[in-house]
């Protein structure tokens, strides 16, 4: 048995799960509604609040599948009842982020702005106190969503190992290198 796969997913009261002929598994909550479809070999038990997955054999296959599309699910239920959030941080002398409605404008030291249309999915804000880093605070029930357009942010400027200057998760590490001096 897949030892992710194996673990049961309860359900909060206000979650309602439903799986149609196709193997559509949608999830809806007071966040939103999810939809993922799942493999035929993967079937759902849903009881008492819990829901199960089990597999149709034991090929390598289907014990991937099996973790997989409970993961899967158990992300779709977390974001529908409580959501996912991410933190960046804009680092450098002079670069800045602001958010106007879905559109995210980042000055990063380019010789333009740029402008980043985000998804209506995504609630985005930005906190720019005096003496403190732009932050750039991202909200939204799908979780694969969320981290994909947080990676494309921090693409735009990924931090260099030098001064740590870009885009950065709150709380990441960068690496920093010493400079020319310390070779002497």
């Amino acid at each position: 048995m897949s030892r992710i796969g194996k673990l049961p997913i309860s359900i909060p009261e206000e979650v309602e799960i439903k799986v149609d002929n196709n193997n559509v598994v949608t999830v809806k909550g007071k966040l939103g509604t999810l939809q993922q479809s799942l493999d035929p070999c993967i079937k759902l038990n849903m009881e008492e609040g819990v829901l199960r997955l089990e597999r149709e054999g034991e090929t390598k296959k289907h014990k991937s599948l099996h973790g997989l599309y409970r993961a899967l699910i158990n992300n779709m239920v977390i974001g529908v009842s409580e959501g996912f959030h991410t933190t960046q941080e804009v680092i450098g002398v002079g670069y800045k982020a602001q958010a106007q409605g879905q559109v995210l404008e980042l000055a990063l030291g380019y010789s333009h702005s740029i402008f980043m249309l985000l998804p209506d999915e995504i609630k985005v804000e930005t906190i720019t106190e005096k003496g403190k880093n732009p932050l750039i605070k991202m909200s939204c029930c799908d979780k694969q969503l969320l981290g994909q357009v947080a990676s494309k942010i921090r693409s735009l400027r990924k931090p260099e190992p030098y001064k740590g200057k870009g885009i950065r998760f709150q709380g990441e590490v960068i690496r920093k290198k010493a400079g020319k001096a310390a070779a002497k």
